[in-house]
């Protein structure tokens, strides 16, 4: 692509890169020159023009805007239209996006005109949500680097849609505590997956009590949420959880707030045993675990230690003291 003045004897079919005022409407950034345009620009004593003009093998902005989307989205992912150099990638449903960090950072280095920008990975999206954004920066890209880019980013990018349909949630009570009090905001994140929470079983904090809810428990992912905070992998919550024939593959995650969340299994089933910050809709560490789990994606000890790294979510005025050192005098 060649850019920069151009007589308007040569400017027939280039691609205008400033918009000009005349006398009677106005020539607008990114339109093709026709005859008729140059006509009127002769008219206004205009000699060249700024613009852009493609080159054999070139590929326009929006051709190449829509190859790379159409290569790049898997499935569970539409793409708009292609609109001045850009094209997104929506969800067509809820879920997470799972992404190749590889491949798509491969594709970014092929050429600097060439781009695609995408949301976290794992991050959760509802429908119509956007997972990236393609856009080709100039008006036309080599064709040949375009496909490099294609071919590096094939199916690089896909949306897991919730692979649970139910839930059940036993809530641990203490007196004078919480209760259900955080149940509308479970319910909610669960609603916005398209899991159903079938029941909400409340007991006493007391393994034994627990044991049983576990047990009987009817959903396909079970939910727990205690009246007082488990603070040890031997606390009321992961022991009534193995009592009943469960495991705990791990207790605590380095998210903050988030951090005393719990994850297990019984009888085939996800468990997960919720921080107290579950109760409010605000964004926390279990939201990260209870949406990849719905979608299908393993969670273990390897993916809630790699969760660190990004992990501190909120500030509250009580964790600042122990983090920050006191200013120096002077």
């Amino acid at each position: 692509m060649k850019f920069g003045p151009l007589p308007l004897e040569s400017a027939e079919g280039a691609i205008l890169a400033h918009s000009i005022a005349l006398e009677r409407g106005r020539l607008r950034k990114g339109q093709v020159l026709s005859a008729a345009d140059l006509a009127r620009l002769r008219e206004a004593g205009q000699e060249s023009v700024v613009a852009a003009l493609l080159e054999p093998g070139d590929l326009d902005e929006n051709a190449a805007a829509e190859r790379l989307a159409r290569a790049l989205a898997g499935p569970n992912l539409r793409r708009t239209r292609p609109f001045t150099g850009r094209v997104n990638l929506l969800a067509e449903g809820p879920g997470v996006v799972s992404l190749d960090r590889a491949a798509l950072e491969a594709v970014n280095r092929i050429h600097p005109m060439i781009t695609v920008a995408t949301v976290p990975p794992w991050q959760q999206l509802g429908e119509g949500g956007m997972a990236a954004t393609v856009k080709i920066i100039s008006y036309a890209v080599p064709g040949a680097a375009l496909e490099a880019a294609a071919r590096a980013g094939q199916g690089a990018l896909q949306l897991l849609p919730p692979a649970i349909g139910t839930a059940s949630l036993i809530v641990t009570e203490i007196p004078g505590g919480a209760g259900e009090k955080g149940v509308p905001a479970i319910e909610a994140r669960l609603a916005a997956l398209d899991v159903t929470l079938t029941e909400v079983v409340t007991v006493p904090h007391r393994e034994a009590p627990l044991q049983e809810a576990l047990a009987a428990a009817r959903g396909e992912l079970l939910l727990i949420l205690t009246g007082s905070a488990t603070s040890d992998p031997a606390d009321v919550a992961p022991a009534a959880l193995r009592a009943a024939g469960g495991s705990v593959a791990r207790f605590g995650m380095p998210v903050d707030p988030g951090n005393l969340l719990f994850i297990g299994a019984l009888g085939g089933r996800p468990v997960i045993g919720l921080p107290g910050c579950a109760r409010s809709p605000a964004l926390n560490g279990a939201d990260w675990v209870l949406s990849r789990t719905i979608c299908g994606s393993p969670v273990g000890d390897a993916e809630i230690a790699a969760m660190g790294v990004g992990g501190l979510l909120k500030e509250i005025p009580t964790r600042p003291q122990p983090r920050r050192g006191r200013p120096a005098k002077g």
